[in-house]
């Protein structure tokens, strides 16, 4: 059986759990720590696909990976090719990283809007950041009725504290900032996203509007699927705080502060418990020692410019892109 193999016998006829990541080069190491605490928080009767999206993966990164795979946990890899819609994404993200402050112009963040359209096999499947750890069974998620919505997933905790955010969302893009989601934690109705078309809307709003946004794929989510969203609770997609609320699920090291980065993030020992069950676990410290007073400022920075673009845009008359269809 060849290596990149899914890992495990699973049965055609039974009820898999989808999990999604889409991932680089870079990300492989902190995409191992949430695949190795998802595996340790899964039903053992269960049977969980993990499935990675990606640019093209060293065979380094996908042997440590794939290591992973445990008797109810599969690894599965699906290298991206570009097609037309991914070259206009490509070229868009290309486009908005020149001079960019931001931390959202890679079109890795893009991959998971392909998931609907590459797996017909599945009506629902569960997409997650690589930037987490499971606390629970991702499976309770997967579980989650969703009623007819495209998407269940849990309002944007930057927006809500941070007033910049806020009215550039509510502004913008016309979108109620209360039912703005975060993307990093999504449970998928693949089969209602094929039916209103999610990618293709977004690649048509790409070329209509060529938008200049804060969180681009995040930003299209909300606006295509808009009052199509179920809200999750924030056990599924909380905040790495001192205390955690009883009853979390799922940490979402979101946006600065990585445990791989700083020292003293608050929860960092779960995210370091679950590295060291991996190949990865020196690449991560490594990492973190080199990552020194000067990165740590020109992170801050990157913050502090994307705090303002914010701003700027959302003194818009008009929001700077509406549902094209």
């Amino acid at each position: 059986m060849s290596i990149f193999a899914t890992g495990n016998p699973i049965n055609k006829l039974t009820k898999v759990v989808p999990v999604f990541f889409t991932i680089n080069n870079a990300y492989a190491p902190y995409v191992a720590a949430a695949i190795h605490s998802l595996e340790q928080k899964s039903n053992k009767k269960r049977y969980y696909r993990v499935i990675i999206l990606h640019d093209g993966l060293s065979l380094d990164n996908r042997v440590r990976l794939r290591s992973l795979a445990t008797k109810n946990v599969a690894i599965q890899f699906k290298k991206m090719s570009h097609n037309l819609y991914l070259k206009a994404i490509v070229a868009y993200c290309t486009k908005r990283q020149k001079g960019s402050g931001d931390f959202f112009s890679s079109a890795v963040y893009y991959y998971r809007a392909f998931i609907p359209r590459l797996f017909p096999q599945y009506e629902k499947g569960v997409y997650i950041d690589s930037d987490t750890i499971l606390l629970g069974d991702i499976g309770e998620l997967f579980d989650v009725e969703l009623d007819g919505a495209a998407l269940a997933a849990f309002p944007d905790p930057k927006v809500t504290n941070i007033r910049e955010f806020r009215d550039y969302v509510d502004n913008a893009l016309d979108v109620p900032h209360s039912e703005y989601v975060n993307s990093g934690v999504q449970l998928m109705n693949l089969k209602e996203m094929r039916r209103v078309k999610y990618l293709s809307t977004m690649i048509e709003m790409i070329r209509e509007y060529d938008a200049d946004l804060v969180a681009p794929d995040q930003d299209y989510l909300n606006v295509i699927l808009r009052g199509k969203i179920l809200a999750i609770g924030p056990e599924w997609n909380a905040e790495p705080v001192e205390v955690l609320p009883e009853g979390t699920k799922l940490v979402h090291f979101n946006l600065f502060n990585k445990p791989w980065h700083y020292k003293n993030v608050p929860q960092e020992q779960l995210f370091w418990d679950a590295a060291r069950g991996t190949g990865f676990y020196g690449d991560l410290k490594r990492q973190q020692a080199a990552f020194g007073a000067n990165e740590q400022a020109a992170e801050q920075e990157k913050v502090g410019a994307l705090i303002q673009k914010a701003a700027k845009l959302a003194k818009v008359k008009e929001p700077v892109m509406r549902k094209t269809r």
